[in-house]
């Protein structure tokens, strides 16, 4: 049920419950997308590292500098951490590409407007950990300086269930985004910086308010093969 107060509507516990029912189909469905993109990935990796003229293998870590744009989080970039390997498949001198496995995390903060809107909890610290994938297409000038740029997806592994006091998942498990930025290469390893922006809405209750992620990550590597 709805209750609406002044132009914003309140969605109490009861009737989140009731949608969470309805929502069963679509979360299988993102499972089922989750798998196709891992498979890709993989397969990629595999394809390509058997044609390219150089291949290598790596680890990264680094720090993540970002937001959830939309009225209902706090509009302020903050710190998490990244973690993970990447291959480089390289085809000449100058193009490649680089497949990515990473552990990301990505910080916020309710607002008020959390509150009106959904009945939520304002001030709530949120913690979102994803397993991303970002597929960059790489353009080096010189050796020493790579620019990167392609898309990412992130497969979603935790759910902030205090939002609610039903538990509701509050978050898709999927987010898109677009990557760009530029990567020293000094011999064994490697540093970077990046800007993405996410292109999908990751609220998983209703339109009422649209929730993208944004920010910076920078970060250093080593080649391990």
């Amino acid at each position: 049920m709805n209750m609406k107060t002044g132009n914003k509507s309140l969605i109490l516990p009861g009737s989140m419950a009731a949608a969470e029912s309805t929502r069963a189909p679509q979360k299988k469905k993102c499972k089922t997308r989750n798998v196709f993109f891992l498979s890709i990935f993989f397969l990629i990796v595999t394809a390509s590292g058997a044609q390219a003229q150089f291949f290598s293998l790596g680890a990264k870590g680094g720090v993540n500098i970002f937001k959830i744009s939309g009225q209902s989080f706090s509009q302020q970039f903050r710190f998490g951490y990244t973690l993970g390997g990447f291959a480089e498949l390289n085809f000449s001198k100058k193009w490649g590409l680089q497949p990515e496995l990473m552990w990301s995390q990505t910080n916020t903060q309710t607002t008020n407007d959390f509150n009106m809107i959904y009945g939520g909890v304002t001030g709530q610290d949120i913690s979102l950990n994803y397993i991303s994938i970002p597929i960059l297409l790489t353009y080096r000038p010189i050796p020493m300086l790579s620019f990167q740029a392609g898309p990412q997806y992130g497969i979603l592994i935790n759910q902030n269930s205090n939002l609610f006091d039903n538990g509701t998942n509050a978050f898709k498990n999927g987010d898109f985004s677009i990557v760009a930025g530029a990567q020293l290469n000094l011999g064994h390893l490697v540093a970077g910086a990046r800007y993405m922006v996410g292109v999908s809405n990751i609220n998983d209750i209703d339109n009422q308010d649209t929730w993208k992620s944004q920010g910076f990550q920078l970060y250093i590597g080593i080649k391990i093969i």
